[in-house]
């Protein structure tokens, strides 16, 4: 009976023990650089005087990098439909470019005073909003090319050099234009972005860059925002090298249900670029999050977006990306009352688990370079770096499409040269919002388990 009872403890210990993976760290062996995979589109809302809820803090703390001010407009704690799109702040076109009474900067002028004001530069979308209802508003092509590009000027001029009573805020990305590849099909009727043809888009996007490369060399200009479209984007390209557009960076977008899918999307983009003579300048990918499908899926896809679910992919996506020739990535959204935001809670604004896949790679930046860090278990994504002080943070996510999934998993995590002495870690799972949890070193090891769509951020 005693052997029996013996076996019994030591068959169920070594049960307990299981080891799913192993994650082997190699703090000499430096990548490169932790890229700012976490800049996000739009900014804060500031707590106002009538005691409203705001959430500045928090996106303080977070330190995104960048806010794209696409979609802006649809806020009104932002300003609404008087804030960034052009169309807003030039609302007649057939008023003198050069006045500055022609234009209204209020609003726009607040916002991102308010996203500065967290520490986080303003990637500026020039364009419009999408345009969903019937009756379409801005996203029909300008009646003049030239006085378009114009506008744009004297708003760059606004708020880098202090035209019309401005700023000097040395915002340095300038995009042109969001999405024309959105709606291309002949049938379509109901075109959301751009509303004319595309040899009119490539005509516009070349008067437009030209204009503002000759005014501003030292900036970045660029676009176009690509929904998605490869073989659009594959034309675009080529028309722009055959009419010797400068392009300081393509930015790009795109929705899935699976990290690796946006990674490989990453990869074929650059292919793109190299192939008509762009392979240098930056590939930018500012708009992505999770979505399973747009139809019958799309309201599970919002509360996925919302929950652990969303934050691991949200995370695994970074990992993925910071391996792959793409430069920046912003996640949509962080404007408040989309479904599309999950960072922020819709009503009091506090942070939801997605919230802290940022505050995790904020720290990841923080230590500054990439080291070497595998595994090659599946639906385990894995991103190291050390810092000048020779400390290391690891960053373990378990990422998983399948709902069905439901049993906890344990992973080895071991330096391939020397030991671990001593590890904190921070959790985020269905039950933890980046709550700090020990950790145990075993023979220079540690032995961490994490549930299906989880993460943890571990400082050694």
């Amino acid at each position: 009976m005693k052997t029996i009872k013996s076996f019994i403890i030591t068959a169920a210990l070594s049960f307990s023990l299981c080891i799913n993976a192993d994650v082997v760290v190699t703090p000499s062996q430096v990548v490169g650089p932790i890229k700012p995979m976490n800049g996000v589109n739009n900014g804060p809302k500031i707590e106002g005087s009538d005691q409203t809820t705001g959430n500045s803090t928090a996106y303080a703390a977070a330190q995104f990098p960048y806010a794209r001010t696409h979609d802006a407009s649809f806020y009104a704690g932002y300003g609404g439909e008087h804030t960034v799109d052009i169309t807003a702040i030039f609302p007649d076109f057939d008023k003198d470019v050069d006045d500055p009474k022609s234009y209204d900067f209020v609003l726009t002028d607040k916002y991102l005073a308010d996203i500065m004001s967290t520490g986080t530069k303003v990637f500026y979308r020039l364009g419009q909003k999408i345009e969903h209802n019937k009756k379409k508003y801005g996203i029909y092509p300008p009646k003049d090319f030239k006085k378009w590009a114009r506008i744009c000027e004297h708003i760059i001029r606004h708020y880098n050099e202090g035209w019309a009573d401005g700023f000097k805020l040395g915002i340095e990305y300038w995009e042109i234009w969001n999405e024309a590849d959105l709606d291309i099909w002949e049938w379509n009727t109901n075109p959301r972005c751009w509303g004319g043809t595309e040899q009119q888009f490539f005509e516009f996007f070349e008067v437009a860059a030209n204009h503002l490369n000759k005014c501003f060399p030292n900036l970045k200009i660029g676009g176009p925002a690509l929904a998605s479209n490869e073989q659009w984007a594959d034309r675009f390209l080529a028309y722009m090298k055959q009419h010797n557009v400068d392009i300081d960076f393509f930015s790009w977008h795109y929705y899935a249900k699976q990290p690796n899918i946006i990674s490989e999307k990453a990869a074929r983009i650059r292919k793109l670029m190299e192939r008509h003579g762009y392979g240098e300048k930056e590939s930018i990918l500012n708009e992505w999050n999770y979505v399973r499908g747009w139809n019958k899926d799309f309201v599970y896809s919002l509360k996925a977006i919302s929950a652990e679910k969303g934050a691991a992919f949200t995370l695994a996506t970074m990992i993925l990306c910071q391996d792959q020739p793409v430069d920046k990535l912003m996640y949509y959204d962080a404007r408040i009352g989309t479904g599309f935001n999950g960072l922020f809670d819709l009503y009091d604004l506090s942070p939801r688990p997605a919230y802290y896949a940022f505050y995790a790679w904020k720290r990841l930046l923080d230590y500054g370079q990439q080291v070497k860090a595998e595994t090659d278990y599946k639906d385990l994504y894995v991103s190291a770096a050390r810092g000048k002080d020779g400390r290391l943070m690891l960053i373990l996510c378990r990422y998983s499409e399948d709902d069905n999934q439901c049993a906890k998993e344990t992973y080895r995590v071991r330096l391939a040269e020397g030991q671990i002495e001593k590890a904190v870690g921070h959790l985020t799972d269905q039950s933890h919002i980046y709550t700090e949890i020990p950790l145990n070193v075993n023979d220079g090891a540690i032995d961490v388990s994490l549930w299906p769509n989880s993460f943890i951020a571990i400082e050694m």
